[in-house]
């Protein structure tokens, strides 16, 4: 039985992708670099600290990777307190109090800094409902590497095999399925960057899940 649900952030708890894409355009630009979207689709996923490290070593830049990641977030930051139109996934917060009040545990495991995790978390009123936050940054190595789940999953007192996560790239499928962890892949409209062929089970829906479901599901 499932006890314990890890979401990722970035594209499966709130639309944040384009405007992440959106701010790296504009740091991209400062720098005088030009990422093809080919390879920015690469990124997704990925923490920081190994994004930066590709772009300094793909573009031999001498910044210090921590003085970009800096610039990124500030940015980012910036931008997201100025958008309004910015959302959670359609259907997902009803998800979360649905899994959340039947007794499910929740864990968020983003690629994302604590700060930007904070940000979303505190704008969309999510603390509440989650035990545990997690970064990739907190990792010598993000996803596809498995650890930051294994680690939600330790945090949340869980054997992996009673654990679901709840990806939307890639590189978090793939560390998903590396951690024994059964995956549901969520895919949201007009996003085709991705492969997802490798998780458990693809929805387009938040609301085709519920408690009753994930559940049973592994």
């Amino acid at each position: 039985m499932i006890k314990t649900v890890i979401f990722d952030m970035d594209g499966v708890l709130v639309n944040s992708e384009p405007l992440h894409h959106e701010v790296s355009l504009v740091q991209f630009k400062q720098l005088n670099i030009e990422v093809t979207n080919e390879l920015f689709a690469t990124f997704t996923g990925n923490s920081n600290k190994m994004i930066y490290q590709k772009i300094k070593d793909r573009f031999q830049l001498d910044h210090k990777i921590e003085d970009l990641i800096a610039a990124k977030n500030n940015l980012f930051i910036e931008a997201f307190d100025k958008k309004e139109d910015l959302h959670l996934m359609p259907g997902v917060k009803d998800l979360i109090v649905d899994l959340y009040t039947n007794g499910m545990q929740l864990v968020v495991a983003s690629s994302s800094e604590m700060i930007i995790i904070d940000k979303v978390f505190e704008r969309f009123d999510l603390n509440q409902y989650f035990m545990h936050k997690v970064s990739g940054n907190d990792f010598p190595e993000s996803k596809p590497n498995p650890a930051i789940f294994l680690k939600a999953a330790e945090l949340a007192e869980t054997p992996v095999e009673n654990c679901i996560v709840i990806e939307d790239s890639s590189n978090g499928i793939k560390a998903a399925k590396a951690a024994g962890i059964y995956c549901i892949a969520y895919k949201s409209e007009g996003v085709d960057t991705q492969d997802q062929s490798q998780a458990d089970i693809v929805v387009y829906d938040y609301n085709k899940l519920n408690y009753q479901i994930l559940k049973n599901m592994n």
